[in-house]
């Protein structure tokens, strides 16, 4: 637990919600277990997109759609979004989210491998949203950084592993300790690329926010 509990519930009551259909994909995403960003992440992105007003985003890690829809539904009119997703299972329910809120025009997703997709990526982006495979943040950051505008954005979820990351190498399960190694490298590397200005903020899960240097 990153945040206590009771201040983590007060806060996102204070959330005013979304449109009945994006409730409604939460709700059945939740209920399913699918992972989606967490109310108080859903929040910082809205405030996020009303401040940059971005044209252009990339979003790595579709899952159901939800957020690309989010995004959709608090960004600018023209916005674009392209976003990319490996899981099989998944990319239908998506699209066809996409279809029933009437945005496929709107939304190109990408199916296969992150690592693959991204270097065959050319133009920029004003906003980069990094939700995926978290032991691959790291791996593909130089293709995210090429991605970048000057002054863009890029936001990368549940950064901080339920609080693991600051924990011994020795007192994370073995199993998780490649993606705590990996997730401390990313950390580092985002806090200290001169070509990034980064915060990193208990939000849900813990959240980076970085900015391109122009």
């Amino acid at each position: 637990m990153i945040v206590d509990e009771r201040m983590r519930v007060y806060l996102n009551a204070l959330d005013t919600g979304h449109t009945p259909f994006l409730e409604d994909i939460l709700k059945e995403a939740v209920e399913q277990r699918i992972p989606v960003i967490r109310r108080e992440m859903q929040t910082f992105l809205k405030t996020i997109l009303a401040l940059k007003k971005p044209k252009r985003i990339l979003e790595v890690g579709t899952a159901v759609g939800f957020s690309a829809l989010l995004m959709c539904q608090y960004g600018p009119e023209d916005l674009e979004i392209v976003t990319i997703e490996n899981y099989e299972k998944r990319i239908p329910v998506a699209k066809e989210n996409f279809r029933k809120a009437g945005r496929s025009q709107q939304i190109r997703l990408l199916e296969g491998d992150a690592g693959v997709i991204l270097k065959e990526l050319e133009e920029p982006f004003d906003l980069i949203f990094m939700d995926a495979a978290k032991g691959q943040y790291i791996n593909w950051l130089p293709d995210i950084l090429r991605l970048m505008k000057p002054g863009a954005v890029l936001l990368s979820d549940n950064v901080l592993q339920e609080g693991d990351i600051i924990e011994s190498h020795y007192l994370v399960e073995r199993r998780n300790r490649t993606i705590y190694k990996r997730m401390r490298e990313y950390l580092y590397e985002l806090t200290h690329n001169p070509m990034l200005v980064t915060s990193v903020l208990p939000l849900g899960d813990g959240v980076t926010m970085s900015v391109k240097q122009e």
